[in-house]
């Protein structure tokens, strides 16, 4: 199977099901701001050295895959496709779970800081952005769609925070220190 199929040069996707739209429609506006969150996630956890971080590494893998299911939700959305992988409350539990984990290593953050540090830290603050990015489009589609689960929203907030909170927890481990803002 060649990779390009020309159907695309139109300026129109197919959803899935088949269902032909814009490439500028809001679903896939937000299956590509997903798609960009995970592939950042990638780059950040090629940035993690294995040694130390590899509990990290595998936790955000299985963010990746969460990922692709937001994405599959949300580009099935228009479609009645029967049984779809979910995001579940688990998923958005392991989340809450991790940022307390790395949290409980940091001290209290007081101030805005600044993006930056650690070359992977500065990848999380990057990815958080660009899943913060996802969420707002999300929160269209689901305002359009309310059969698009609520859960979908909350884990790419509760990502958000896992990515914030790992951009603080990779410094403290590679021995950088939070920038704060000056005001």
């Amino acid at each position: 199977m060649k990779i390009y199929t020309k159907t695309g040069d139109t300026g129109e996707t197919a959803l899935l099901g088949g269902k032909r739209v814009k490439k500028s429609c809001l679903e896939i506006e937000a299956v590509g701001e997903v798609d960009e969150t995970n592939a950042l996630i990638g780059v950040l956890v090629s940035e993690l050295p294995e040694d130390i971080f590899i509990g990290a590494r595998e936790r955000l893998t299985i963010v990746q895959h969460r990922l692709f299911t937001i994405g599959s939700n949300i580009a099935a959305v228009q479609m009645d496709l029967g049984k779809m992988p979910q995001i579940t409350g688990f998923d958005v539990q392991a989340l809450e779970q991790w940022i307390d984990e790395m949290e409980s290593e940091l001290t209290l953050l007081t101030q805005f800081i600044l993006p930056g540090g650690h070359r992977a830290a500065a990848q999380a603050f990057t990815a958080r952005a660009t899943a913060r990015r996802a969420e707002r489009r999300v929160v269209e589609v689901a305002d359009r769609y309310p059969e698009l689960s609520p859960l979908v929203k909350q884990y790419l907030n509760r990502l958000s925070d896992a990515l914030f909170v790992l951009a603080r927890w990779v410094n403290k481990k590679s021995g950088c220190s939070d920038v704060a803002w000056e005001k």
